[in-house]
């Protein structure tokens, strides 16, 4: 079976869910709480990027970020 690579490393996100009052946690839960975050994550730096372009600017900036996390 192939190794999946992960663009957000596992173990910080392991920390976050046992910081977050988890006594113990699975690898299973570890790779689906990966999974979720990449997608969350890819779609607000995809907005973000659209909302510099249409700014007509090339880099992103902190506000880019925060105003594609709201929407």
């Amino acid at each position: 079976m192939a190794r999946k690579i992960s663009t957000i490393p596992k173990a910080p996100v392991g920390r976050i869910l046992i910081n977050s009052g988890a006594k113990r946690v699975s690898q299973d839960a570890i790779d689906a709480f990966t999974e979720i975050l990449t997608e969350i994550t890819e779609k607000i730096a995809t907005k973000a990027a659209e909302i510099s372009k249409h700014s007509g600017r090339k880099t992103i900036h902190e506000s880019d970020i925060k105003l594609a996390a709201k929407q």
